[in-house]
C-alpha cells in the first residue's frame, strides 16, 4: 500500500530538520560564549570597590589591590538586581541587603545567603567572564 505525502508529514519532517539544525548552531554558540570576550579592563574596577554589569548579571570587585572577584548581581533575598558597590559592600535597592565585596557574604540582611561566585579570568589588564 502506498501513502501520499501529507501536510502533517511535511511539517513533522521540516520541524525535525529545523530542530537538528538548531542543535548544531547551539553548540556553535557555546564555542563563542560571552567568556570569550572581554568583560572590562582592570583599571575600570576601583580598589576597595567594584562595578555592576547588568546585561551579564554579574558584579566584579577588587577588595584588595590586584585581587578581582565576581559574583552574581542577583540578590539572594528576592531576586532583585544589585545597584551599587559602595563602602565595601554590594548593595541591593529592594530591601536593603548588603554583601561584602571580598567574598559575597551577607553584610546586612534581610538576605541570608551569599551572592554566588562567578568565574572570571584576568589576562593582563583584561577581565573575562568564563
Amino acid at each position: 500500500m502506498t501513502y501520499g505525502t501529507t501536510r502533517r508529514t511535511v511539517l513533522m519532517t521540516t520541524g525535525a530538520v529545523a530542530l537538528a539544525a538548531g542543535c548544531g548552531s547551539e553548540s556553535t554558540k557555546s564555542d563563542t560564549s560571552p567568556g570569550s570576550q572581554d568583560l572590562t579592563k582592570t583599571a575600570d574596577i576601583p580598589e576597595g570597590g567594584g562595578k555592576i554589569f547588568k546585561d551579564q548579571k554579574v558584579v566584579v570587585t577588587q577588595a584588595t589591590k590586584g585581587e578581582f572577584k565576581a559574583f552574581s548581581a542577583i540578590c539572594t533575598h528576592m531576586g532583585c538586581t544589585v545597584n551599587q558597590v559602595a563602602d565595601g559592600t554590594i548593595d541591593c535597592p529592594c530591601h536593603g541587603s548588603k554583601y561584602h565585596i571580598a567574598d559575597g557574604s551577607v553584610a546586612h540582611g534581610p538576605a541570608t545567603k551569599p551572592l554566588p561566585p562567578k568565574t572570571i579570568t584576568v589576562d593582563g589588564n583584561s577581565i573575562r567572564l568564563a
